[in-house]
């Protein structure tokens, strides 16, 4: 199933049985924001999963800002939600779809195969008047066995001991200013992991929507064909928006580092790079 789904088709599946739409909106700037925005109005349907609360275990001192839940947390989290592995699950957010490719990910990497993510989200939607309601609704819980498949994911250990593998290749979808270690807002040190190629997030859209196949396989030339590929971002979540995208331009088969920059640098004995000139000059956050 192609990874993103249009306004129009979605508005024509809104009454399917199978469908089960996730509200994925979140600011990291204010945790509680998404979850009022949705209580406010929301798609019909919708429940709402908050990235703090279901989309991410329990912090530790290594594992990240937004470490990985166990696959039989997050299966009890979205069979709660009414989701088993029947469903057609579609996610979406504010607009950018990076939280919304949270849930793809990590539905993805739990076995659901029928999962998409609303190409321009709750802002398309509105743009092209789609209904809305601050109905929350009560879906009966349903029972989601897990397969979590350990190929789509790295680790720290995993990570360094590739950092010199010349069939290994590692983007980091964050900031420019951020991975070249000029700033560093939200973790203790700046830099990027050791032969990292920046290509920000937010480059993978145009408009508020993804870039044709045709650009992004473009805009990802130069790592494609790593037999290997290993996308991060701050903390594991805007790093699913680059996995969007590789799959859009053909790419199957990158793995995410899920702790990320924010795992990397809980090891004191990580290696750090800084300063590096940057593949593209989108920016994100």
């Amino acid at each position: 199933m192609r990874p993103l789904i249009a306004v129009r088709d979605l508005m024509a599946r809104l009454d399917a049985a199978d469908l089960r739409l996730v509200d994925a909106r979140f600011s990291l700037a204010d945790p509680a924001a998404g979850r009022a925005a949705y209580q406010a109005s929301h798609l019909p349907g919708a429940v709402y999963l908050h990235l703090d609360d279901d989309l991410s275990g329990p912090l530790a001192r290594h594992g990240g800002r937004h470490p990985l839940p166990s696959p039989e947390a997050a299966a009890a989290t979205v069979g709660a939600a009414g989701i088993d592995g029947s469903s057609h699950v579609v996610a979406y957010d504010d607009g950018d779809g990076m939280v919304a490719a949270r849930v793809w990910w990590l539905l993805r990497w739990l076995g659901l195969r029928r999962v998409q993510v609303l190409d321009g989200g709750m802002a398309a939607w509105r743009e092209s008047g789609g209904p809305e309601t601050s109905e929350v609704p009560s879906p009966p819980p349903r029972r989601f066995e897990p397969a979590a498949d350990p190929a789509m994911v790295v680790d720290y250990a995993w990570l360094r001991a590739h950092l010199h593998d010349p069939d290994v290749s590692v983007v980091d979808a964050r900031a420019p200013e951020r991975y070249r270690g000029e700033v560093e807002p939200i973790d203790p040190r700046a830099g990027h992991v050791p032969g990292a190629v920046n290509l920000p997030f937010a480059g993978n859209l145009e408009g508020g929507l993804f870039k044709p196949p045709d650009r992004l396989r473009e805009r990802y030339a130069g790592v494609a064909q790593a037999p290997t590929l290993v996308v991060y971002c701050g903390s594991g979540v805007s790093a699913a928006h680059d996995l969007i995208a590789l799959e859009l331009a053909g790419v199957r088969g990158a793995r995410l580092y899920a702790g990320s920059w924010s795992d990397w640098v809980s090891h004191d004995e990580a290696p750090i790079a800084t300063g590096e000139p940057t593949r593209d000059s989108g920016s994100a956050s």
